[in-house]
């Protein structure tokens, strides 16, 4: 059974201790693939280190988080931008828009969402959207975008059904996590409304650990959890909700030379 964790920041300083058992123990769990969101300037060095230790299993995304945008963006940005220029990331992300903490830097989020999907679409690669108590704005600046070139993955969905139709229509697939598991997350509800090939799971950790971890550190290894909820909400077979999302996972960010 091959599974992919399409969003897991193993960079970050929960697994300082850890890191190489938290991957070793996720491989061990069928997890082939990692796909790895950037935050900012402050963690590039860790993503290229973590790279460098596993370099058969992850890849690199590069892009500025919103809540990371302040009023120094555009230094951060251009940091974004050199490091797209210098070398191979499999995605731009995870971009978008984050009102939930403050909304004193709304334009600036828009503006660094919209120039960092301009790069994307550039370079032919796919976007990772971070959605957080902003979904109108974050579909405002999607159809500012809308062409056969904008494709990506909208990550940790916890919308409404509308929602993601609204998404789908942008052509992303929805990032399916720990929420799936969670009594109110309400998405367990209408997923299996929503077809198959257009979802791919991730983790997000070490945030939103999936029941029965919840509240706690979150780990690519807890992606089986995800999956058997998936598997249960579609009815259908583990093994087959794994090899299609993970052909999914694949169809998005494998198309730059990268190759299984």
């Amino acid at each position: 059974m091959r599974l992919v964790d399409t969003h897991t920041h193993l960079y970050v300083e929960d697994f300082d201790t850890d890191q190489t058992a938290v991957v070793e123990r996720a491989i061990r769990s069928g997890v082939e693939r990692f796909y790895i969101p950037a935050i900012s300037s402050a963690y590039t060095h860790r993503m290229l280190a973590l790279e460098a230790k596993f370099p058969e299993r992850i890849r690199l995304m590069m892009g500025l988080h919103p809540t990371h945008v302040k009023e120094n963006y555009l230094e951060e940005l251009e940091a974004v931008q050199n490091q797209l220029e210098s070398r191979e990331f499999v995605a731009v992300g995870e971009i978008g828009i984050d009102l939930y903490w403050e909304t004193k830097y709304l334009k600036e989020q828009q503006d660094a969402f919209h120039k960092q999907i301009e790069w994307a679409k550039a370079k032919g690669l796919p976007i990772v959207i971070h959605c957080r108590s902003a979904f109108d704005a974050v579909f405002e600046v999607l159809e500012t975008h809308r062409d056969a070139q904008l494709y990506g993955v909208f990550h940790c969905f916890s919308g409404t059904l509308a929602q993601a139709k609204c998404a789908m229509d942008f052509n992303l697939k929805l990032g399916i996590g720990g929420v799936l598991t969670f009594k109110n997350g309400k998405i367990d509800q209408f997923l299996h409304e929503i077809p198959l090939t257009a979802i791919v799971l991730e983790t997000d950790a070490p945030y939103l650990a999936p029941v029965p971890y919840r509240g706690k550190r979150n780990e690519s290894s807890y992606l089986l959890k995800i999956l058997e909820k998936m598997a249960d909400v579609y009815q259908e077979p583990i093994s087959f909700i794994a090899e299609q999302t993970t052909q999914n996972a694949y169809d998005v960010f494998e198309n730059k030379g990268f190759k299984r």
